[in-house]
């Protein structure tokens, strides 16, 4: 496979992975870009071709990273809104253990 079509089907493969929030793949991409993308530049000169492709690419990479951005500040208030609210959750659960056990 040439390198157009391999850039081109990281590329649609990090569309997939976004879409779907796979962050499995989007690791293993991020791994495999890291790896194959100095090789891939160690061939040569870009044709015109290549270079759209790779660009396609970067601007896949750009929403994975954002898309990531996003993910992790909403996980991170979801931790605080548990934090904040441990005390209560622990009371609410002791007390539905007492009732359970009550009856």
């Amino acid at each position: 496979m040439d390198r157009q079509h391999q850039l081109l089907k990281m590329a649609q493969r990090m569309s997939a992975a976004v879409a779907a929030s796979d962050w499995t793949e989007l690791a293993a991409l991020n791994t495999m870009m890291s790896a194959s993308l100095p090789a891939m530049a160690a061939q040569g000169r870009w044709t015109a071709a290549e270079k759209a492709a790779l660009l396609a690419l970067r601007q896949q990479h750009r929403l994975a990273v954002a898309h990531t951005a996003a993910a992790s500040a909403e996980l991170g208030k979801q931790l605080e809104h548990m934090i904040a609210h441990k005390t209560g959750w622990l009371a609410y659960a002791l007390d539905n253990e007492l009732a359970d056990n009550e009856a």
